[in-house]
């Protein structure tokens, strides 16, 4: 039995532990309880925990070094002269407020002067020279999913503003987002000048919900298969006779015979919404989208309209992040890579990448185990899961090879951040352009190195870990293993498992949209993880809304295969290192055993305060659990939690034998 322990140097925060909680009963208040009664929800957040606080620590101390930047002179066209130049003008709001809605004039002006379908296609060939999106129909470059070693053109469209759950389920909460977005949408159409604001509002929201009812939903989009359906350039024409898809193609200089279409449903209703007959409402919808989508880089009262719905309102954020903070994430979104190496730099211990590895080969080895050991896997199917395994691809800290900015053109004296916006997605723009009919670079990351987080790519077949994230709560190379192992450790396990869960398992050891399960073995699996969606369906969230298993499958398999994964593997690791389950010399009570640190770590890491509304939301726009469900929902069906803290027949997280599952 778990009682009282003094603090010592284990990485375990004692002060969060809630010794008035059975473990048996509530694990997450259990380790969290004391947290979650001392703290507040900062008011600039919707949501706050493990992540944030790390994320919070990571922004001060980025924040430092722009500072320190903003102070030099730097050599024109460097990139640190582009990052300092872009921050002033992002923080330059007397000249933003100036400005208002004007930098999107030569947009309004081309879009005003359409009078045809015919018309509006050559606006949004002309904008999309410039490397400027829009929601009717765009393209970009991505590994073809069934030739993951080279890069393929994808058209994708039905670019809505309200995340789609909202429109294609009914509900009261929805109801209430979407009678709210309406006002949103009022009130920028205003500013837009429409006396008929009201009204065309209300035919945007129409607009909108016809096009959601043709996109994939949440639980589809995780089948791959949905998203990959490759046409030829001349089939285009077959599925459009109002819109001339390969035109579009043609005048924005993609040169390509295959196209893959990633909304098939919605590009086969594509003449449903884009027709003469809609035209001016096409108009009104691309200068809102236009609006919206640059909230970031135009006045206050943009950003604050912004604000109050789609954080205020739906997320429950009680005030807007500071302004540095704001041209911080700027500057992490469009040139994050170019300060991910002042941030490294500065930051970084290459000891960290060090201990990561030792970490990334036990857990590696200990799904080699697990793999070996299934039961309800063929050998056949083993030995290719064995070989994927083998096979994947584990990068730590930062790119081995780092972005080039040097054709990115922003002048030293350029106040305007619409401008340099503009400048930056004209050059993303021509370098997607050069990765037509190529390779795909497998230098590349996703995310800067100051980014907390970490991801699995399936394509690429790898598992990524930015500098940022090898910090404490998640890692601390003084504290015990055991914690290491239930923090950073649980997270490459996670991972690692995404490359064997629902969506990852329809890929092979290259990357590729291939099957490479024997159908007996796929069946079993696929009951398996619908037994993981049926329990955590179960789990309500908020009074009325509950997870949704599906939609959350991937992330709920991940966490169960990573919590077993990283077990597993600190067992090899206290062996190896000839650690016993306790260290104390005299009183041994004193202490938690390492198996007992371990899920504590597991816990502590997803700790998480949330309102309401960000709970609301986050059900139906994120695959992830509720950070409070992740903490404990995997840990009842891992027989290493009943022995650790004495579970048992009666106890609140009991689950009988038979009804644990497992997977990988």
């Amino acid at each position: 039995m778990v009682i009282a322990r003094k603090e010592y140097r284990t990485g375990i925060e004692l002060s969060n532990i809630d010794l008035s909680v059975r473990p048996q009963d509530d694990f997450f208040n259990y380790v969290n309880g004391k947290w979650v009664q001392n703290t507040k929800i900062p008011a600039d957040k919707s949501s706050w925990g493990a992540f944030n606080e790390l994320r919070e620590l990571t922004d001060e101390n980025s924040l430092i070094l722009i500072k320190e930047l903003l102070k030099q002179t730097p050599e024109p066209d460097s990139e640190a002269q582009k990052i300092k130049t872009t921050y002033e003008a992002f923080s330059n709001f007397n000249q933003r407020n100036m400005n208002g809605l004007a930098p999107l004039n030569k947009e309004f002006f081309k879009i005003n002067q359409v009078t045809s379908l015919p018309k509006f296609q050559e606006v949004i060939i002309d904008l999309g020279k410039e490397g400027k999106n829009n929601p009717f129909y765009d393209w970009y470059v991505y590994a073809d999913m069934k030739d993951s070693q080279n890069n393929a053109v994808y058209q994708t469209g039905g670019l809505i503003l309200l995340p789609r759950d909202y429109y294609q389920k009914k509900s009261p909460r929805n109801e209430e987002v979407i009678k709210k977005y309406k006002g949103f949408v009022s009130k920028i159409l205003e500013r837009l000048d429409y006396t008929n604001a009201d009204e065309l509002a209300e035919q945007i929201i129409r607009f909108e919900k016809r096009i959601a009812d043709n996109l994939l939903t949440n639980e589809e989009i995780r089948d791959a298969i949905l998203q990959y359906n490759p046409r030829s350039v001349s089939q285009l024409g077959h599925i459009s006779k109002n819109i001339d898809l390969a035109k579009f193609l043609s005048g924005v200089s993609v040169n390509t015979d295959k196209i893959i279409i990633d909304e098939i449903k919605y590009f086969d209703n594509l003449d449903k919404y884009l027709n003469d007959e809609n035209i001016e409402l096409l108009k009104a919808y691309y200068k809102y989208w236009l609006v919206v989508k640059n909230h970031d880089v135009l006045d206050k009262a943009m950003d604050t309209a912004y604000f109050e719905f789609f954080k205020q309102f739906l997320q429950g954020q009680k005030e807007q992040r500071q302004d540095d903070k704001k041209g911080l994430d700027f500057i992490n979104k469009n040139l994050g890579e170019a300060f991910g190496k002042v941030y490294v730099s500065k930051y970084f211990s290459e000891e960290s990448k060090r201990q990561m590895v030792e970490l990334v080969d036990y857990l590696r080895e200990s799904y080699y185990q697990h793999i070996k050991n299934l039961t309800w896997m063929s050998a056949q199917t083993k030995q290719k899961a064995l070989y994927k395994l083998d096979k994947l691809a584990v990068k730590v800290g930062y790119p081995d090879k780092w972005r080039d900015f040097s054709q990115l053109n922003i002048q030293p004296d350029e106040n305007n951040i619409f401008k340099i916006k503009s400048a930056i997605k004209q050059w993303n723009y021509q370098e997607d352009l050069k990765k037509i009919g190529h390779a795909v670079d497998k230098t590349e990351w996703a995310m800067p190195p100051q980014t907390v987080n970490a991801y699995y790519s399936s394509v690429r077949h790898e598992i990524v870990f930015p500098a940022a994230i090898l910090q404490s709560p998640f890692f601390n190379g003084r504290v015990d293993a055991a914690v290491n192992f239930g923090g950073i450790g649980g997270v490459i396990a996670h991972e690692m498992t995404h490359g064997f869960d629902d969506s990852g398992a329809m890929f092979d050891a290259d990357g590729n949209l291939n099957n490479w399960w024997t159908e007996e073995d796929k069946s079993k699996f696929d009951t398996l993880t619908q037994k993981l969606v049926d329990q955590f369906n179960q789990y309500e969230v908020v009074p009325g809304h509950f997870i949704n298993g599906k939609f959350t499958l991937g992330e709920n398999i991940a966490d169960l295969g990573g919590v077993n994964l990283a077990f597993d593997a600190l067992q090899a690791y206290l062996k190896d290192k000839k650690i016993p389950q306790y260290k104390s010399k005299s009183n041994e009570s004193q202490y938690f055993t390492e198996n007992q640190k371990f899920f504590i770590s597991w816990a502590s890491v997803w700790r998480t305060k949330s309102t309401t509304e960000h709970l609301q939301n986050q059900i139906k726009v994120d695959p992830h659990s509720p950070g409070q469900f992740r903490a404990f929902v995997p840990l009842t069906n891992v027989d290493a939690f009943y022995d650790a803290f004495d579970v048992k027949p009666g106890d609140k997280l009991y689950k009988s034998p038979e009804d644990r599952i497992k997977i990988w």
